[in-house]
């Protein structure tokens, strides 16, 4: 196949925080699981909760 192309997948997440309801993505890490209360917020000191994770395709 002269013309296949490598397909990568990379995982992300979603983070939301509960009382402001800032929204911030970043690279999946081992552990995260969905619900769960992640990190702080950097916008009000609430806390952050994992709402989606995903996967994107790019060809190299």
């Amino acid at each position: 196949m002269i013309f296949s192309k490598e397909k990568i997948t990379i995982s992300y997440t979603v983070e939301k925080c509960k009382q402001c309801a800032m929204e911030r993505k970043r690279k999946f890490k081992e552990g995260d699981f969905l619900f769960s209360e992640s990190n702080k917020c950097n916008s009000c000191d609430g806390m952050m909760r994992i709402e989606k994770i995903f996967g994107e395709t790019i060809e190299k």
